[in-house]
């Protein structure tokens, strides 16, 4: 008998972790944000420190759905039926970090909040990035897969620039690009290179498997169609 690889232990453990184990993990920051909260707030700006750390939490989780299928390819490592809850988590997040902005920081006040859209740009991708993530969340679960069929993959693709308008809002709110900024953009453009190697490799391959058009298979050199 030979001994297990490292990606064969790692797939058995992800093959027992359930669902509510993977909620569980990853509420594991949310927790330990209340925990700041309560010991007086997180850093010398509570609020915007608040803010911060949801919208990097949705931001890692967002990355990690993108990161499962190339890690696959990679490694053989499967964590694909985790990625639901994963982007599911990655959504909560966002949405605490949008809700952290609108009532934290501009009181409830929608006015207020309108101005600061005009005065930081940035927000807009952010809020974009939130709507496009909306009929993800609400077409996640097996129903809606069923009831959509192949547009529910083509629908599942707007995590994409979803992803990509987190990344630049992430960016843009920075006077002057941090390391871990570069690490963010670097990290993205290498897996939207990564999928669109794949997606082309997969386009050409089933054009290779697939029979000429127009022209049926023959088994006589008189050109008479083979029977199935």
């Amino acid at each position: 008998m030979t001994p297990l690889s490292l990606a064969d232990r790692l797939n058995a453990l992800l093959r027992r972790l359930p669902e509510a184990g993977v909620w569980c993990l990853g509420l594991i920051p949310l927790a330990w944000l209340i925990w700041q909260v309560l010991q007086g707030g997180p850093g010398v700006d509570p609020v915007r420190g608040i803010e911060h750390f949801l919208g990097k939490t949705g931001l890692w989780l967002l990355i990690a759905c993108l990161v499962i299928p190339p890690l696959r390819l990679l490694t053989g490592i499967n964590a694909l039926r985790h990625r639901r809850a994963i982007g599911l988590l990655a959504f909560l997040y966002i949405v605490l970090h949008l809700t952290a902005w609108i009532w934290l920081e501009m009181g409830l006040y929608w006015s207020q909040a309108l101005k600061d859209l005009w005065k930081r740009p940035y927000l807009f991708f952010g809020i974009t990035a939130f709507l496009l993530l909306l009929p993800l969340a609400a077409t996640s679960g097996r129903a809606a897969i069923r009831r959509l069929g192949p547009r529910w993959k083509q629908l599942h693709l707007l995590i994409w620039p979803a992803a990509g308008l987190a990344v630049l809002h992430y960016l843009w709110q920075m006077k002057i690009i941090s390391r871990e900024g570069w690490i963010w953009l670097t990290l993205f453009l290498a897996l939207l290179v990564s999928r669109l190697i794949s997606a082309g490799l997969r386009r050409k391959k089933l054009r290779c498997d697939s029979p000429r058009a127009g022209k049926p298979a023959t088994d006589s050199p008189h050109g008479q169609a083979k029977l199935p």
